[in-house]
């Protein structure tokens, strides 16, 4: 499950995890929530670590985060995405 809002500044996505459900669903420990911050030239993903008690966080350009989705879609090799 994910939420999706829309605040002044950001675009805050929340991703939930939930237990598999069915007959042959696996049984699991569950993670902690991710949300993801949108701006304008950042985001900002989060998730609390309940083994630190801290929350952990991580901060990348859009430029980044294009790149990753980009790696998601790509075999094993080394790349650069051409800038327009």
């Amino acid at each position: 499950m994910f939420t999706i809002e829309h605040d002044f500044d950001a675009t805050v996505i929340t991703l939930v995890d939930e237990l598999p459900r069915g007959p042959n669903a696996e049984t699991r420990p569950l993670n902690e929530d991710v949300v993801i911050q949108t701006f304008d030239d950042r985001v900002v993903v989060e998730q609390f670590d309940p083994d630190t008690g801290e929350l952990a966080q991580i901060v990348m350009t859009i430029e980044q985060l294009e790149e990753l989705r980009a790696a998601l879609n790509l075999p094993e090799g080394n790349y650069r995405l051409e800038r327009r």
